[in-house]
């Protein structure tokens, strides 16, 4: 036991990545067998991070369960692995979805075991950069995640698949240029890459001092907006945006469950641990424009989605107006940090992080269970499907409930906390997206409307076309999600308690 807890966040980041190798040698024609792997392999890490949540003492200040191995001394870069409060409720989100895509996808025939490896490649990704204090391995495991989900949207997507990969891969990869660049600056400037220790030596320049020939100040605001070019698309902001609904309508359900669920996190990831530590004086001096960009993703995230008539897109834009309140609770933090404002705001944004993981991965699975049927996401072949599916009608309720922000819900809880703690000191631009809030309502309702409501439409009522209820499997993948935005809801704390105590020691 001594050794599971020692190496407890290795085992959680690398166990995937080993499974992915087991089922490779795995018999290629047992289906059954390889999906049934892959989902007991994907559960492990999640009981391993239910029992890293257990044990971490939010009280405790700085890192817990740190990890350190050589991996390239010649230029001072190691395997620091590391949580707080921030990142392992993204650990956490990371691991219970995994699975739950990995169970949404049993009607996968195709490939199954090249399809199941990417799902396992792809979560040691994402988990890589959220326990790494290296900015090295930040960078590392950041692209590693790209690659398994462009296979899956170009191997396993829609018809318009091949230009929607490609898009997704040149956004992602052509803002990080900048990333890697700022990275390597920091790395030679210091000589290591860790990230704690990066805190102190960056912070610790005087601004007039010279570096690389400029000014400290000067090569700041560089890095800075090179940090916040490659997050700012990852999350994604506007006008960085137009590769998600792309990638979003393409992809299998269970890629679109994780790309929602979790790599948008990525995105506002970096900003809580490296731009915001990293240039506190830059943050408060530009968050006038990030929260433009971030009121522009609310307000146009909202009017977009309300336009579609894809049911898919519609919930593809939908991430993007609720992605903009984490980017405004980041700018608001910038600009008031040290105050309880700024906490407010931080502890809306990381928790809104983590209830629109819940509930993206929820509506686009639901959107893939009709689909599924159907073979079309057009709203307008849809209309009065309740008394057809009413389980069915009855979860996509709760859960698009959950997305509107309906009190007693999650999505209600995050968004008070973001428009709270960003109202006092971003006045203008939170009463702005205040108007988005009220098209989220707007968006929702034309889905349900469209779908569930109105004369049933009798092609789906008889015969070869006739509808049927979601099953017992689809209904296994919502329930886990379904008790958590009901749980926190109601009773957010044992989650906010984690990330409060985290976001106060830190800004």
């Amino acid at each position: 036991m001594d050794f599971i807890y020692s190496h407890l966040l290795s085992l959680i980041l690398f166990l995937p990545a080993v499974s992915a190798l087991i089922l490779f040698l795995l018999p290629s024609g047992r289906n059954s067998l390889l999906r049934w792997f892959a989902l007991l392999a994907s559960l492990i890490p999640f009981a391993l991070s239910v029992l890293l949540w257990v044990n971490y003492v939010p009280e405790q200040t700085g890192f817990q369960f740190e990890e350190q191995y050589v991996w390239y001394e010649a230029i001072h870069s190691t395997l620091h692995l590391g949580v707080d409060g921030i990142s392992l409720t993204m650990v956490l989100l990371t691991t219970l979805l995994t699975p739950l895509a990995i169970l949404a996808s049993f009607s996968i025939s195709d490939r199954v075991k090249a399809y199941m490896m990417l799902f396992l490649f792809l979560e040691t990704g994402m988990l890589g950069v959220f326990m790494s204090l290296d900015l090295l391995i930040f960078f590392v495991f950041w692209e590693i995640g790209l690659v398994p989900m462009y296979f899956l949207i170009n191997q396993w997507g829609s018809a318009n698949r091949n230009y929607a990969s490609l898009k997704f891969m040149i956004y992602t990869m052509g803002g990080s240029l900048g990333l890697l660049l700022a990275v390597q600056m920091l790395g030679v400037r210091f000589g290591t890459y860790d990230i704690v220790q990066l805190y102190s030596l960056w912070n610790s320049l005087e601004p007039g001092e010279l570096f690389l020939g400029m000014s400290v100040s000067t090569v700041k605001t560089i890095a800075f907006w090179a940090f916040v070019i490659a997050f700012a698309i990852k999350v994604p902001v506007w006008p960085f945006h137009t590769w998600l609904p792309d990638a979003h309508t393409e992809a299998p359900t269970a890629g679109s469950m994780i790309l929602a669920g979790v790599l948008l996190k990525l995105g506002a990831y970096g900003f809580l641990r490296l731009v915001l530590p990293f240039y506190p004086a830059e943050a408060k001096v530009f968050a006038g424009a990030l929260a433009v960009l971030a009121t522009a993703a609310i307000v146009f995230g909202a009017f977009g989605s309300y336009a579609q008539s894809d049911f898919k897109r519609l919930v593809a834009y939908s991430s993007v107006n609720h992605m903009g309140f984490v980017v405004l609770g980041i700018a608001a933090a910038g600009l008031a940090a040290g105050t309880s404002d700024a906490h407010i705001a931080m502890n809306g944004a990381v928790l809104q992080m983590f209830n629109h993981g819940l509930s993206a991965a929820g509506m686009f699975f639901l959107v893939g269970v009709i689909y599924e049927r159907t073979h079309t996401r057009n709203l307008n072949d849809f209309g009065g499907l309740f008394p057809l599916v009413p389980v069915y009608g009855g979860i996509l309720i709760f859960t698009s409930m959950a997305s509107l922000g309906l009190p007693g819900l999650n999505g209600f809880i995050s968004e008070f906390l973001v428009v709270r703690g960003a109202y006092p000191v971003l006045t203008v631009y939170t009463a702005i997206s205040m108007l988005g809030l009220l098209f989220t309502g707007a968006y929702i309702l034309k889905g349900i409307k469209s779908v569930l409501h109105g004369p049933l439409n009798e092609h789906w009522a008889h015969g070869e076309h006739q509808l049927t209820e979601i099953n017992t499997r689809e209904v296994l993948v919502m329930a886990p999600l379904m008790v958590l935005i009901l749980v926190i809801g109601v009773w957010p704390m044992w989650i906010l308690d984690v990330i409060n105590k985290t976001v106060v020691a830190l800004f």
